[in-house]
């Protein structure tokens, strides 16, 4: 090890090349598992602190990503290779048609570099995640939907994103009941943000230490520490094409739609409504900003009028009870 990498490792990073595997998923004709692969990037926590100098080093250190790019990745799957080579982000996809879909349940996959020598950070575990066939599916916003961030305040977003952790940051009260009941009988949750890739496993954590239903996560383009500042304010429109690309993984499968109205959920939903309107069974719309009130209930009502369930409340109790009012639990 060099004593760059010494230093780096002291500081928790990792600065050899290596593999990041996110939840994948399957539908009823493919499997599907992404990531990245880094050259420098941050090693997994095993320590959280309350004391804001330590959460704020945290922070950096998950947007001081290096991405390597055309690297060929590789996993086998019943004895066929699947392939993909990283884009210039770091990013691979891996998808393939499997011979015959397998049952329900979570699969253990292994993504490695191919053509790199094997060391302790080529290769890297993933899950590739089918759903059973349940009533319907959740797909969900995160910032502001369940996880308090103020996204519609930048210096108090960042104040929360640089003196908090996964651990420390508070949900809405009443959201972790809401969405346990929602993923009952094993109805399956997708998290679609305009969140960084970067946050990935600092999201997994704060869904896991608060027992919110785990899933499959569908990110927005990686940073570099340089735009750490824009954490967040990536453009809106890719998360229509994101949820897209759920809805037709899963053509038979109905879902409801968890959002706020602190930045475009409500006109994105409205147009999943009016191109997807027999799979989508209801929207949930968090009211978080007094001043998109007006606008937002405009929306509400347009979808309503096509006969879409629609909840657009302040507290989770009330989201709750209109679950109960139309049998989603």
């Amino acid at each position: 090890m060099t004593a760059w990498n010494k230093i780096l490792h002291w500081i928790g990073m990792e600065g050899r090349p290596h593999i990041r595997v996110y939840n994948g998923f399957g539908g009823s004709e493919y499997l599907e598992v992404y990531g990245h692969v880094l050259t420098i990037g941050p090693a997994p926590v095993t320590r959280y602190s309350r004391f804001f100098l330590v959460n704020m080093f945290a922070l950096l250190r998950l947007f001081w990503v290096k991405p390597l790019a055309g690297i060929k990745v590789m996993l086998e799957w019943e004895g066929v290779a699947v392939t993909a080579v990283t884009g210039k982000d770091g990013f691979f996809h891996l998808q393939w048609r499997p011979v015959t879909m397998p049952a329900a349940g979570r699969y253990n996959v292994v993504v490695k570099m191919a053509d790199v020598a094997d060391s302790p950070v080529s290769a890297a575990t993933g899950v590739v995640i089918i759903p059973h066939h349940t009533r319907y599916g959740c797909i969900s916003d995160i910032d502001d939907t369940f996880l308090v961030s103020h996204s519609a305040q930048l210096l108090k977003r960042l104040q929360v994103l640089f003196t908090r952790n996964a651990r420390t940051r508070k949900p809405f009260e009443g959201v972790v009941k809401h969405y346990q009941l929602l993923s009952h009988s094993g109805n399956p949750f997708f998290y679609v943000s305009s969140s960084e890739w970067n946050l990935y496993a600092y999201i997994k954590e704060f869904i896991r230490f608060n027992g919110l239903p785990d899933g499959v996560f569908l990110l927005s383009q990686l940073k570099p520490l340089r735009q750490l500042l824009k954490s967040g304010q990536n453009k809106h429109t890719t998360k229509f094409t994101r949820i897209t690309r759920i809805l037709k993984h899963f053509p038979d499968m109905r879902f409801v739609l968890l959002g706020d109205d602190t930045q475009e959920d409500p006109n994105i939903y409205k147009a999943l409504v009016d191109h997807f309107g027999q799979q989508i069974i209801a929207v949930y719309l968090r009211k978080v900003r007094d001043s998109k009130a007006i606008a937002t209930r405009e929306v509400v009502q347009a979808m309503q009028d096509k006969g879409i369930a629609v909840c657009y409340f302040e507290h989770s109790d009330e989201a709750i009870a209109h679950s109960r009012r139309i049998g989603l639990i």
